[in-house]
């Protein structure tokens, strides 16, 4: 028998196979909550919804994703395609610039954006000033508290997710298919139509997917714009109407959202995984664009990360500095030890939940671990106030359910365990954020060799030595990694702990949502910045990525 059948045969593979389905089990119970919920709750109120308010969310959603999904496209296509395959001003700047929109949350830019441009804004004032106008009669303003003013700052944030699958496929293609085509009178834009987009488009479509869902998660940005979609429903049906059955009702319409969107993200992934290309593709003989042509590649990139990143940092530090004491107070520093706390034993949970996960898909394929995987990987898609509410209930249930046997048993109250505690805001990160680990840590996997490990089994090294001694020095990049990405994601994160946060217990996410909600814009300044500046430890990452793959080539 060779030394991979006694590995899969030993109980240590048992173990991870066990653990697997069990953190698969914990991810689809908040779907499964939520279902049973809708459909077993006495409040039914499926007619009620069907009359009123659920057709506005739907037609909402839609023409929000739409939108997004379309200017996500461009954006993220052309810029994408300007810096892999042409030379001009600024454009190995612009090549990580373009990703520094994910830094920013996009409540936070949506807060700015409001400020901004509302009638009592800078931009307006100003205009007012200058020409001379007097009253709202005298001149025309889009509106920015609308659907369209939801969609370009939505895009203007989420693009780069567009923007990173784009260029890695445009980077993989080999250049003589576009040589073939120039050869064959295609020009430059012609070659791009006809050749490298048509190769690009899985890619494509798994980053508008990605952005989608992040569109989908958005309960403060929209509901700042005053679009009513179903994510905001929810949210409104459940804390601000007390409506908890019909909350689930909303919920289960959003994952039918949310699973259109992971089916087709999977399907585009399958298809750019056997997509045709060379295996050594040859590095790019990028096109120089002198003159105008320079500068117009110059803005179109440039542009896109002025409006997503620069112009939003600019007002939160103007804000900032009109507000330094806020910097020094109780309540900054409470919500900082806050975010700090739940993000890094989140991190930690999850590195370990995805560590699980990696060793199990390395030890053994078949389609019940593949089933498992697939469960565990969900929860990344679905949005904070659906998984809010499928983790809340069956922790109540558990806490009332011990409470009622201690009472009966013992005449002891043990109240509330995990409902309402930080324990359920961490439960609810290590779902959301999973497969952000998984996907890390199965990569720096594959870097563990199988020989390095049955030569240290031959040395008379146990398993749990040989994961010690060998491969957790090897995978020290990759924890590390992944615990920084879901440390920054759970900093962010706002609608699951919106919900789940115990009685006056803030964090900087929630301080900032509240501290604008209140109109206190210039105040949410400081949270705000400290959550932009724990962002940009990813684009960090990701640049140097990028770096790494062009000295590469």
């Amino acid at each position: 028998m060779s030394a991979r059948a006694k590995f899969r045969d030993s109980p240590a593979e048992t173990w991870l196979m066990l653990g697997a389905g069990f953190i698969a089990v914990l991810v689809a119970l908040p779907i499964l909550t939520i279902v049973l919920l809708s459909f077993a709750s006495s409040e039914n109120i499926w007619p009620h919804l069907l009359g009123t308010v659920l057709p506005g969310y739907v037609w909402r959603t839609l023409g929000l994703m739409a939108g997004v999904g379309l200017l996500t496209f461009i954006i993220g296509t052309a810029t994408a395609w300007l810096v892999s395959l042409h030379d001009f001003p600024l454009r190995r700047i612009l090549q990580w610039a373009c990703l520094m929109p994910l830094a920013m949350p996009t409540y936070i830019v949506s807060y700015t954006y409001v400020d901004f441009l509302n009638y009592a804004g800078a931009l307006q004032t100003w205009l007012r000033g200058a020409i001379g106008w007097s009253r709202p009669e005298d001149y025309m303003f889009p509106e920015i508290r609308s659907l369209p003013g939801a969609i370009l700052v939505l895009a203007l944030v989420l693009y780069p997710y567009v923007y990173m699958t784009a260029q890695a496929s445009f980077l993989r293609q080999p250049m003589s298919q576009l040589d073939v085509a120039r050869t064959l009178g295609k020009s430059p834009l012609g070659a791009f139509l006809s050749v490298a987009l048509p190769q690009a488009r899985p890619a494509i479509v798994v980053g508008v997917s990605l952005a989608l869902m992040e569109c989908l998660n958005d309960i403060a940005a929209v509901g700042f714009f005053g679009v009513n979609t179903l994510t905001l429903g929810i949210y409104t049906t459940w804390l601000g109407e007390g409506n908890l059955g019909g909350a689930a009702q909303l919920a289960v319409v959003l994952l039918i959202f949310v699973f259109a969107l992971l089916w087709v993200e999977r399907h585009a992934r399958r298809q750019q995984t056997s997509m045709p290309g060379s295996r050594h593709p040859m590095a790019p003989r990028r096109t120089p664009l002198a003159g105008w042509r320079g500068i117009l590649a110059m803005l179109a990139c440039l542009v896109p990360v002025f409006l997503g990143f620069i112009l939003p940092a600019l007002i939160l530090l103007r804000f900032a500095t009109r507000h330094v004491e806020d910097l020094f107070s109780a309540s900054y520093f409470d919500s900082m030890w806050h975010s700090l706390v739940l993000s890094l034993a989140a991190s930690l949970v999850v590195v370990a939940l995805g560590l699980i996960l990696a060793y199990a898909h390395r030890s053994q394929r078949g389609a019940r671990l593949n089933t498992f995987l697939r469960l565990a990987s969900v929860g990344y898609a679905m949005p904070g106030t659906v998984l809010g509410i499928g983790v809340l209930i069956p922790l109540a249930y558990f806490d009332n359910s011990v409470d009622a046997f201690m009472r009966s048993m013992f005449g002891v109250s043990t109240g509330l365990l995990l409902s309402g505690t930080i324990t359920a805001i961490i439960f609810a990160y290590s779902i959301r954020f999973l497969a952000i680990s998984f996907g890390s840590l199965e990569s720096g996997l594959e870097k563990v060799t199988p020989n390095l490990t049955f030569a240290a089994r031959t040395l008379g090294r146990t398993p749990l030595r040989t994961v010690v001694e060998i491969h957790l020095p090897i995978l020290r990049p990759a924890l590390i990694t992944a615990a920084l990405l879901v440390f920054v994601d759970c900093m962010k994160e706002l609608p699951a702990t919106l919900i789940l946060r115990p009685f006056d217990f803030e964090t900087l996410a929630t301080q900032v949502f509240l501290l604008a909600s209140l109109g206190q814009l210039e105040e949410s300044a400081a949270p705000a910045l400290t959550i932009v500046a724990a962002g940009l430890i990813p684009i960090i990452l990701l640049t140097r990525n990028l770096r790494t793959r062009e000295s590469f080539r």
